[in-house]
């Protein structure tokens, strides 16, 4: 059985090296981020634009933003107002992202119609959540709504395992609903800031494969697979470094992943010049040896 590895006690002092060195603007411009913040002219705009976004955060960082780019000119350059259409007539036919089809979207644009008829904004059906049973609780509401009547089984095939919620039974760990609520509420680069209710305190990390994995071998979870458990985990441990801002190194780590600045092996050439390899797991010393 492997060894415990725990943080240690200079970790949130290299986090933040790591941080202050990152190239922002080159990762940014990669991120799907940057193409959501173009559509971003009010409110609307931006729930919108971020949750499709969000929806299609599957894959490669390339293949997403033209996907994002795509739906949108499909669209005729306003998914509010297909939005406000109800998806009528239906602008996505022959649309697909990896499994993501074209009659999903259109659902979607459906059920924010929907949801929109009796909220001010999706902030509001994440409040309602949260302050019934805290942040997990604000995704549910948010997965629940998006799903729509009887938990999404009257919606097109596949389209429920687009929202998952850390209440179902499997605990996902929600990384695209997570992802989204970061994009609304972190009001720092690179994200859009627009919702104002909620703490930035209170926010948990989207825990993708990158980010997962530099986490385990940083010593912020013990835990071997993702699930919401381990989301909470990595959230607590960044919490400890940053309570106001605990997900501010989410889009630094995962980007030292993507960009292969993390090789995801011990490779010296690339590993030498990293802030937090003291901390690793992979570069911790043997016990015995010499």
């Amino acid at each position: 059985m492997a060894r415990a590895h725990a943080p240690s006690p200079e970790l949130g002092a290299h986090l933040t090296t790591l941080y202050d060195r990152f190239p922002f603007q080159r990762s940014f411009r990669a991120d799907p981020i940057a193409q959501i913040r173009s559509y971003c002219t009010d409110r609307r705009h931006a729930e919108v634009a971020a949750l499709y976004g969000a929806t299609l955060a599957v894959g490669n960082t390339t293949a997403i933003r033209g996907s994002i780019r795509h739906l949108v000119e499909l669209a005729g350059g306003d998914l509010v107002r297909v939005v406000r259409d109800r998806g009528r007539p239906d602008p996505w036919r022959g649309f697909r992202h990896r499994w993501i089809r074209g009659d999903q979207m259109t659902y979607l644009a459906r059920r924010l119609h929907a949801i929109y008829d009796s909220y001010a904004s999706l902030e509001e059906v994440f409040l309602e959540g949260m302050e019934n049973g805290g942040f997990a609780s604000g995704i549910d509401s948010l997965a629940r709504a998006a799903r729509g009547p009887n938990g999404g089984r009257d919606a097109p095939r596949g389209y429920r395992a687009l929202f998952p919620s850390p209440l179902d039974p499997q605990h996902s760990p929600a990384k695209r609903m997570t992802l989204y609520v970061r994009w609304m509420v972190r009001n720092r680069f690179p994200d859009v800031g627009i919702w104002n209710r909620i703490p930035m305190g209170e926010l948990r990390i989207p825990l993708d494969q990158h980010v997962f994995w530099i986490a385990y071998h940083l010593g912020l979870t013990q835990r071997r697979t993702r699930s919401w458990a381990t989301v909470e985990e990595v959230t607590a441990a960044l919490r400890r470094i940053d309570p106001v801002d605990p997900v501010r190194f989410d889009f630094v780590l995962c980007h030292t992943g993507i960009s292969g600045d993390c090789p995801k092996r011990r490779d010296i050439d690339v590993c030498g010049p990293c802030a937090v390899r003291p901390d690793c797991r992979m570069w911790r010393p043997v016990p015995g040896a010499s």
